[in-house]
């Protein structure tokens, strides 16, 4: 329980680690060397039969792996993959370790009779699969839901209208356990950070677009891409009256392009409530008067209750502070390759946008970039997106025209290999040429397959598991 001290206290806190953190950029207290990349993966666990398995724990504990951790639901779980250099080999390097420990993790799993699904939203989920009783032990996200819904006040309201129509309620915030997805980490200096957010932010249609992998959640067609509005809608603290009047949802796009690191955790502190009002002993001004760096743990741990599409993550390493950028639009699988190629093209491009002599965020307004989202979302590769010189075009053609030879030379900037940049961003394109990702692969054979829906799913889902492990990329995947 937190009293209103708590809550005033933890407001004082934050606002003296925002007052903290301004200075630290104002003294240039962080080390930068050279970009970094590193990703974390979002998984799913089933049983034989192609149904959520609730065991996680199990799972976890057959495992016994430091880089894997529990995720909001008993049928999820997390690997956690350290930055490294992309340079030369190094981006087929971190595809091959993702892979070994993946089958590894997998191998391990079985003896539990479960088994890892890499998907942007389990298929064969229902809705009483999602009920609070499914959340993970860890006592974070019991007090995470409590807390969302007393500012609520009310059950969530879940409306997608795609193909389908679903309209529902739900008593706990498990839903967004449904939303699985790769998130990829960019560690840059804090120059340049504002340049970096602003070009990921710009390139998340494309993103989506091309790596859409969600189409069906509670047995309906939904979204190509449903995880963004599930994700958005999942965990949305305000009642009707509150988004009539303009409160920002917590799951948000932004709205405007920024100048600095510095704008993002301002706004995080002044338009969004704590969620969870936790203090900790340190005393930040105190910690940089004597000449170390503060863990500023009021002011992440409010960050991570905000769920940014691009989110500004402060972190210490070895007693170094760094800055990165989390994105987090993309789904989860395919294949190991395709996550890989997804990871390669938004590095690519972001090794030349934000470099650019007239950035792209000059040339096109905050809003085109959010409709960019939420049209790829819906359409995935059938999506029109607007980008400047091109006008409205459709997503492939934008993609195979201007982002593909933009993230190759990207790559090449990086130090990767030619071989290795050709590998990795021949698989975007062959997408855009099939018209095949993992969401249209998996309509093509739901649709195919006559009978019950839910067992048409679940025969679609032990397809889609026997070719995941092959690691085909999904545009070879045939009928």
């Amino acid at each position: 329980m937190f009293s209103r001290d708590d809550r005033r206290k933890y407001r004082e806190k934050v606002h003296q680690c925002l007052d903290v953190f301004a200075q630290m950029l104002r003294e240039s207290r962080f080390e930068f060397d050279h970009p970094l990349a590193g990703l974390e993966i979002e998984l799913n666990i089933v049983d034989a039969l192609g149904e959520a398995a609730m065991r996680n724990a199990q799972v976890l504990t057959a495992i016994a792996e430091p880089d894997w951790a529990t995720e909001l639901g008993q049928f999820n779980v997390e690997i956690n993959v350290q930055p490294q250099d992309l340079a030369g080999d190094g981006a087929l390097r971190l595809e091959n370790d993702v892979r070994a420990r993946l089958n590894h993790a997998n191998e391990r799993a079985r003896s539990e009779d479960a088994h890892l699904v890499l998907i942007g939203i389990l298929p064969t989920l229902r809705e009483q699969d999602v009920s609070e009783g499914i959340l993970s032990a860890n006592p974070r996200y019991r007090l995470l839901n409590e807390q969302i819904f007393a500012a609520r006040g009310e059950d969530l309201h879940i409306s997608i209208e795609g193909v389908e129509r679903l309209d529902t309620r739900a008593d706990s915030l498990a839903p967004e356990a449904a939303c699985t997805s790769v998130q990829l980490h960019l560690q840059v200096s804090p120059e340049m950070f504002a340049a970096h957010w602003n070009a990921a932010q710009a390139i998340a249609g494309p993103q989506v677009a091309v790596a859409a992998n969600s189409p069906f959640l509670f047995g309906k067609e939904l979204h190509r891409e449903t995880r963004i509005a599930l994700f958005e809608q999942a965990t949305d603290t305000r009642p009707a009256e509150l988004k009539a009047q303009g409160v920002r949802p917590r799951v948000w796009f932004g709205e405007r392009w920024i100048t600095s690191v510095f704008d993002l955790f301002e706004e995080n502190v002044n338009y969004y409530p704590a969620l969870l009002p936790l203090c900790e002993e340190e005393d930040p001004r105190a910690e940089l008067g004597l000449g170390r760096i503060p863990q500023l743990h009021e002011l992440t741990l409010h960050n991570g209750t905000i769920y940014r599409w691009n989110r500004p993550v402060y972190a210490v390493v070895d007693g170094v502070p760094h800055l990165r950028v989390e994105n987090r639009v993309l789904p989860a699988g395919p294949s190991v390759a395709d996550i890989s190629a997804n990871a390669a093209f938004y590095y690519g491009l972001m090794r030349m946008l934000p470099y650019d002599e007239r950035p792209i965020w000059s040339q096109m307004s905050f809003r085109a970039a959010e409709d960019n989202l939420a049209a790829a979302a819906r359409h995935g590769l059938d999506a029109r997106l607007y980008w400047p010189g091109l006008g409205e075009v459709p997503a492939a053609e934008l993609i195979l025209r201007r982002l593909l030879p933009l993230a190759h030379e990207g790559l090449v900037r990086w130090g990767v290999h030619g071989h290795v940049a050709d590998r990795l961003l021949s698989v975007i394109e062959g997408r855009c040429l099939t018209g095949r990702t993992g969401a249209t692969w998996q309509v093509e054979q739901v649709r195919a397959r006559t009978g019950d829906r839910h067992e048409a799913l679940r025969g679609m889902t032990l397809e889609y598991i026997e070719r995941m492990h092959t690691n085909d990329p999904v545009h070879t995947w045939d009928m």
